[in-house]
């Protein structure tokens, strides 16, 4: 699919794009040496309220390298950076106030 650079889609076309650029960045983490498992692509709870995992817009990534589970902001800042070049809607957790190094979302109504 060619993903399209605008930013004016609907909820379904953004649940469609988060997907496919998510196969990418799932790639490039293995391609780097690392492997990762995926958390909360569909929360109910325990987030904070109007998330974008209740929206299947946003999944937290659990990273490892040689087995070993990597937690810190660092350890993701080269897959966040790289999330980020993929579309103008990526956000990375990392970015955030309090920062979130596994969390990849996609922006919806100005929340990451």
């Amino acid at each position: 699919m060619k993903v399209p650079v605008t930013t004016d889609l609907t909820l379904g076309e953004k649940q469609r794009l988060f997907m496919e650029l998510l196969a990418r960045l799932i790639t490039y983490i293995y391609a780097q040496g690392h492997e990762c498992t995926g958390g909360d692509l569909w929360a109910k709870e325990g987030h904070m309220p109007n998330s974008n995992h209740y929206k299947r817009l946003a999944i937290d990534l659990n990273l490892f390298k040689d087995g070993v589970y990597l937690v810190t902001y660092e350890d993701h800042k080269k897959f966040g950076e790289f999330w980020k070049s993929l579309h103008p809607l990526c956000r990375w957790g990392g970015d955030f106030k309090n920062k979130d190094g596994n969390h990849y979302s996609l922006e919806h109504e100005g929340r990451a």
